[in-house]
């Protein structure tokens, strides 16, 4: 297959080039009109971008296939371009062993229609046999949810601050980081860790009557104080440390301060983030409710200035669907956290370049930089040759409107419901063919 007559996206920035597939792979890029008519896919006026990767989403599944499966998941990603989606450990059960992390892979690959890869748990518990399992299993990294309870009976991750349960394995905190750095580093993956300091969660702690009331039960210092402590741990250990859905300008702050210090240390923020603030509480009600939160305009602008400047390598979606009942039919004390991310993160990043005059800065943010941070950059990642064929064709005079018939999650309402983007997404390639069955494949670093 030849691509035609589209602007291609290289690392070298963009190029009018054909794109020559074989095997699934990029063959060879040349000027435009050499292609023959019989292999020819006419993009002329498309640009021709290499598939967004998002680092970060709960495919929910298994455990919870009322909110998300790996179908519906990866369907959704398909839809907004995303070819390769890497799924959290939170199931259930949690992927906290080797012998649980294939037992996921044999079940997303019998549903992904794009290619996966998964996180595995660091948790209180977790042993050195235990990393160094799901490591040789193919893990892309592991996921410390600072603050998150263990269940016992169920291998459940979970959120409560009721630990006198015996059932409860305390959450991991700085002293099991500190503990198990030598053989995370060992591995050479990353540890991503959800950045809210506990003691600050635990003394915060307040009803929830409004929005600004889970502002004060999440605030930005727990997110700032985290950061630092996290970072220090990757410079003493050698360790990196990758910063999951980056919330507050506290938070960059502290990031700020780690540069130049020695630290392995890699960012994401979210579209949510980069969008929207708390002066959108009014409107969106609990479709707003999100931990970290949704903060300030001042946080909204520190961060859009992060990932500008490079501070903040890219952006991943935290996507976390949930039922409607859950998340509209209740209180805002009583919403899930969370909603699903995955169908706009590239629409919001072309968004946000175009605003800044440079869209090859979404290639980095959602394409580049999550493979280098990943350990399957070139493989994924870039249009340059011997890379995987996973193209996404979009109009640039064309628009989209993210609205419920869209979508393509089980939970279709989104905080960038009616918004219009000024990209249409006009056909997904994975390793050279167009995007439909099931046939994702699991990636490994």
């Amino acid at each position: 297959m030849v691509i035609s007559g589209g602007t291609v996206y290289t690392p070298a920035g963009p190029k009018p080039l054909d794109v020559y597939v074989t095997d699934g792979k990029i063959e060879r890029l040349e000027a435009w009109g050499s292609a023959s008519d019989d292999l020819r896919v006419d993009a002329t006026g498309l640009l021709i971008l290499p598939g967004a990767i998002d680092v970060h989403v709960h495919s929910r599944d298994p455990g919870w296939p009322e909110k998300e499966t790996f179908g519906s998941l990866t369907q959704a990603a398909a839809a907004g371009g995303v070819t390769t989606v890497v799924d959290m450990p939170n199931t259930l059960p949690a992927v906290d062993s080797p012998e649980i992390l294939r037992a996921k892979v044999e079940r997303a690959q019998s549903q992904a229609v794009v290619d996966f890869a998964l996180w595995g748990l660091l948790r209180t518990g977790s042993t050195q046999a235990a990393i160094e399992g799901l490591a040789r299993a193919g893990a892309i990294g592991f996921k410390a949810y600072l603050g998150y309870a263990w269940r016992h009976s169920t291998r459940q991750v979970l959120y409560t601050m009721d630990l006198d349960d015996p059932d409860l394995e305390v959450p991991p905190g700085y002293r099991t980081l500190a503990r198990l750095a030598p053989v995370v580093a060992s591995t050479k993956l990353p540890l991503a860790t959800h950045c809210e300091d506990p003691e600050i969660l635990i003394a915060s702690s307040q009803p929830i009557l409004s929005y600004q009331d889970v502002l004060r039960a999440r605030p930005a210092i727990a997110e700032g104080i985290a950061v630092a402590k996290v970072g220090a741990l990757a410079e003493a250990h050698g360790m990196h440390i990758h910063i999951a859905h980056l919330s507050s300008a506290e938070g960059l702050a502290a990031i700020r301060r780690l540069a130049g210090s020695g630290s392995n240390v890699t960012v994401e923020t979210c579209p949510q983030y980069l969008w929207l603030s708390d002066e959108d509480a009014p409107r969106l009600g609990t479709l707003l409710k999100m931990y970290p939160p949704v903060r300030t305009a001042a946080d909204r602008a520190a961060l859009r200035e992060g990932l500008m400047r490079g501070q903040i390598g890219m952006v991943a979606t935290d996507h976390a669907p949930h039922t409607d009942a859950e998340k509209l039919g209740t209180s805002l004390a009583d919403a899930a956290p969370g909603n699903p991310g995955v169908q706009t993160l590239l629409l919001t990043c072309l968004e946000l370049a175009r605003e800044a005059g440079d869209l090859r800065l979404a290639v980095r943010w959602v394409s580049e930089n999550p493979a280098k941070t990943l350990g399957i950059f070139p493989r994924k990642g870039a249009i340059q040759i011997g890379s995987d064929a996973d193209l996404v064709l979009i109009d640039p005079n064309l628009r989209t409107v993210a609205d419920l018939a869209w979508m393509r999650s089980k939970q279709r309402h989104t905080p960038f419901d009616g918004r219009e983007f000024g990209f249409r997404i006009q056909s997904v390639y994975l390793r050279g063919e167009p995007v439909g069955p099931v046939r994702g494949q699991f990636v490994t670093p």
